[in-house]
């Protein structure tokens, strides 16, 4: 069994940057991480993943070239450095561990496991 805890998110203005933090708790090694967010009233969207070994990373392209995903092995925990935040960043961020594949790392309902959420608020 694996429990995601993440932090990290804030009020933050635009420009700034953050970085959001999924601490896990069991074996998670051979799984992909996943970040997904949800603005209000939009679907839940795919944000960026990869490989809790290490490896490729994927984003979104809306996210692309501002938004960083890297694993800390040694920590069990996966980050993600978002910089130059827009308005539209505002969400509450997900991240989600499980057997996936490429085929699949895209879909949050495909995880195995999904932490609670950590609140970013972008402000003009």
């Amino acid at each position: 069994q694996v429990q995601l805890v993440e932090s990290g998110g804030g009020l933050v203005q635009a420009g700034d940057s953050l970085r959001l933090s999924c601490a896990a708790s069991g074996r998670t090694f051979s799984m992909y991480v996943g970040w997904f967010r949800q603005a209000p009233g939009k679907e839940r969207e795919f944000v960026a993943a990869t490989r809790w070994s290490g490896g490729s990373a994927y984003y979104a392209d809306s996210v692309k070239g501002r938004f960083t995903i890297s694993v800390d092995n040694a920590k069990n925990t996966v980050y993600m450095q978002m910089n130059s935040l827009k308005l539209e960043d505002t969400a509450v961020y997900y991240c989600a561990a499980g057997m996936n594949t490429i085929a699949t790392m895209t879909r949050f309902t495909s995880y195995d496991y999904r932490g609670q959420g950590t609140q970013v608020t972008v402000s003009s």
